[in-house]
């Protein structure tokens, strides 16, 4: 990689990820993570000929091309050498997200660079580092939330690869994660988290639905949709629970209210928390959501539903007007993506249900 690459990497970590904390130090071991990533990579065609790959990877990294192959030709995504190399990690997720809120607040903290625009977390990828920039947000009072993410997004300035972090996941995850990424290669709107992370859902989705039924698996098609239910009922009972918080916070008042304010939060949490484990038991225990729901959710946890659900009935819609026609569909996007942030935002709303 010549030096004029590895100076593009370290503005772009800066610009593109969004998730630094504004410091050399915090440039620096994010150019660092990332490029250590990328000259890992190896085509997929010298991985499955190595003689030292497993069969089952081998078959995944098949499996993974002609879901790449499938994503350009069927669904309109980015043609490009994104996902058509292979890296793998010595730890289970890319990068680790820290999500935070104020106190009394579900709105999150937003991370801004110049030229590039603000999103909604902050990434690292060190767990250790994602954990020190949480301990300090607890500290000032905040609401964090820190997850792992297997896969993270260059929109198109990298050729991202395959990673070994999620080459395994089962063949609808997989699907569903590639084609997520590329739609944010497809279309991007600066300052925008909700906007690009909500198209993202509802593309992966639809993607997937028409790479299982062109594959000929109504089973794997079935348990998707099941999944995706899931999926909208945990998200609406957050989004729920966001609401009745926001009026809380919304109200005015005095210092010596915010004992009172406290409590009735702490009853709002622990209630979507019992919520919560009432719809585990009715999806017979599954428990995929666990691990973000924690011992009590939080308002960090709210603010990320919103930014991942928010304009997901709009795009559907949006979808559905288009006749599922993908280039009507994106064409409505991209004009969409070119209003201003309040025009654009009150014809998302106008498409709400």
């Amino acid at each position: 990689m010549n030096i004029l690459r590895i100076r593009t990497a370290v503005a772009l970590i800066g610009m593109l990820f969004l998730q630094a904390c504004g410091t050399l130090e915090y440039l620096g071991q994010a150019a660092s993570g990332h490029l250590a990533l990328v000259s890992r990579a190896r085509q997929i065609d010298d991985v499955i000929g190595d003689p030292t790959t497993t069969q089952d990877l081998k078959d995944r990294l098949l499996l993974a091309r002609e879901i790449r192959r499938f994503a350009s030709r069927e669904l309109g995504l980015p043609d490009n050498r994104s996902y058509t190399r292979y890296t793998s990690l010595d730890r289970p997720y890319a990068v680790w997200n820290v999500v935070a809120t104020a106190e009394f607040s579900v709105h999150p903290v937003r991370s801004c660079f110049p030229f590039s625009g603000c999103t909604d977390y902050r990434g690292f990828f060190d767990p250790a580092g994602a954990e020190r920039h949480a301990s300090m947000l607890r500290a000032e009072g905040h609401d964090v939330l820190v997850y792992g993410v297997p896969a993270y997004s260059t929109l198109g300035y990298f050729d991202d690869p395959l990673l070994s972090s999620f080459i395994h996941f089962p063949e609808a995850e997989l699907a569903r994660l590639l084609f997520h990424e590329l739609a944010h290669q497809l279309v991007y709107v600066k300052d925008d988290s909700a906007f690009n992370e909500s198209l993202a859902m509802v593309v992966e989705r639809e993607g997937v639905r028409r790479w299982l039924v062109a594959r000929g698996h109504p089973e794997l098609l079935a348990a998707f949709k099941d999944s995706t239910q899931r999926a909208n009922a945990f998200n609406e009972l957050l989004l729920e629970a966001r609401a009745r918080l926001a009026e809380l916070y919304a109200e005015n008042h005095v210092p010596d209210e915010m004992p009172d304010i406290r409590l009735r939060k702490a009853q709002i949490l622990d209630e979507l928390k019992l919520r919560y484990d009432a719809l585990r038991r009715q999806w017979g225990g599954r428990s995929g959501y666990d691990r973000l729901v924690g011992e009590r959710p939080n308002n960090a946890l709210l603010a990320l539903a919103r930014t991942y659900g928010r304009w997901i009935p709009a795009f559907e819609r949006m979808l559905q007007e288009s006749g599922g026609e993908l280039p009507r569909f994106y064409n409505a996007v991209k004009s969409l993506a070119a209003q201003a942030p309040e025009e654009r935002d009150s014809a998302l709303k106008r498409m709400q249900p």
